[in-house]
């Protein structure tokens, strides 16, 4: 399990631990069921605190994302729609920012439809750039 955790990301780093895992997860890097390093060891690998890696897996459980055994460790949650039930809370969340955002700027819905389809547009004319799964 390698993560990437940087003191200068301003995301505290049980956040950036959350984030990444879930990431991975939602890729279908890691399957249901897979084994999570132990706390002491992500610890340990990542230079952080026991108490990091633990508030971290302590998130995922409730984010559903991880199963936590006792005696046995954590797995990666064995829901065969997990990817896709993270994918659509990501764009929940997207969707909500973009509408703070527009609200912001005093955009009507029918701009956001302008906006959206031109966006749509963009992408079907590249077809080659990088599009994530559909749900």
């Amino acid at each position: 399990m390698e993560l990437f955790l940087s003191a200068s990301d301003p995301r505290p780093m049980y956040q950036q631990i959350v984030d990444q895992v879930t990431a991975k997860v939602m890729a279908g890097d890691w399957a249901p069921g897979q084994a999570l390093p132990s706390i002491r060891e992500l610890a340990a690998a990542s230079h952080v605190s026991v108490i990091t890696v633990r508030r971290a897996y302590e998130d995922l459980e409730r984010a559903g994302v991880i199963a936590t055994r006792q005696g046995k460790g954590s797995v990666v949650a064995e829901r065969a729609d997990l990817p896709t039930v993270l994918m659509h809370d990501e764009l929940q969340r997207q969707l909500e920012a973009l509408l703070a955002i527009a609200t912001r700027l005093g955009l009507s819905r029918a701009d956001l439809h302008r906006f959206l389809d031109a966006a749509a547009d963009a992408a079907d004319a590249h077809p080659d750039s990088p599009k994530g799964p559909t749900p």
